[in-house]
């Protein structure tokens, strides 16, 4: 069967979106990274690797950027997949009551960013916030907190933040995933006198393992890309405690207007998403061969 040459025209339309949202975009990063650009003027000066090294060996907030980010990371993606399949095993069988369940664990996905900024704001208000409210109720006292005044432990109270925004979202695709596996299986590894650890550690994660890593990459994305929320919520206080490299770069660029110096750290975020998402999924390639 031949295909007429015309068919290569459709593709025309799609190519030249991603040309100008992300290929232009992403060179003029680059070349502006080697740059002293104010965002402003037209003029310019090469200044060759000097953004870089001095993101990576003199800027000590770059550098607890990165290391906020990680943590907010690590708890995003450990807690929201740990969160996310626990729910999605509860709701797996399509009955009226599980469909509202997933309807309801979904819920707070379509909300805006702002509009749970807000939410959690007043929920972790030192005063006025549900939170400590329902600690003393408890007779808690001793586990009041300033949630998000507190250097120690405001960057956790974002990622618990996270985890109930974008929780439901991860759980449908926990949810598909679960539902791909044969029924089969489970009966042969109930014969087989199977523990339902044993059943999940060998059946269900196994071949689960396709939909844990697109969740787990995206969560990750999700957390380095979480700009919104902290921006709302914290705004990278307090001391800079919250600052992640998403928040920083706005922070350089459009209050300090050194678009050069955020162009370098743009490039190196790009560089440590790729290389954390590469590791991610080859950890999780082999251990689903070693199964």
């Amino acid at each position: 069967m031949k295909i007429s040459k015309m068919i290569y025209l459709f593709f025309i339309p799609g190519l030249l979106l991603y040309s100008i949202f992300f290929i232009y975009p992403t060179i003029s990063a680059l070349f502006y990274s080697f740059t002293d650009w104010d965002g402003l003027s037209d003029a310019y000066q090469f200044v060759g690797t000097g953004n870089y090294e001095r993101a990576l060996t003199g800027d000590t907030i770059f550098r607890k950027t990165v290391g906020n980010n990680l943590k907010f990371m690590l708890v995003v993606v450990i807690l929201q997949t740990i969160v996310a399949l626990a729910f999605a095993l509860i709701v797996l069988k399509n009955t009226k009551t599980n469909l509202f369940l997933r309807a309801l664990y979904f819920f707070p996905t379509i909300l805006s960013s702002v509009s749970v900024a807000f939410i959690w704001s007043f929920i972790y208000d030192p005063s006025l916030g549900i939170l400590n409210q329902i600690l003393e109720l408890l007779g808690l006292d001793v586990l009041r907190q300033n949630w998000l005044g507190n250097a120690d432990i405001a960057i956790y109270s974002l990622a618990i933040t996270q985890v109930w925004f974008h929780a439901g979202q991860m759980l449908i695709i926990f949810v598909a995933g679960l539902q791909a596996i044969p029924e089969d299986l489970y009966e042969v590894a109930k014969i087989e006198g199977a523990s339902k650890w044993q059943t999940f550690r060998k059946v269900t994660w196994p071949l689960l393992a396709p939909s844990a890593t697109i969740v787990i990459a995206y969560t990750t994305i999700q957390s380095f890309k979480a700009f919104d929320l902290v921006f709302a919520m914290t705004g990278g206080g307090p001391n800079n405690s919250t600052q992640i490299i998403a928040t920083y770069i706005f922070d350089v660029a459009f209050r300090s207007y050194n678009f050069g110096y955020a162009s370098s750290i743009s490039v190196l975020f790009m560089i440590i998403i790729a290389a954390i998402t590469f590791l991610q999924f080859k950890a999780l390639r082999s251990d689903r061969i070693s199964y």
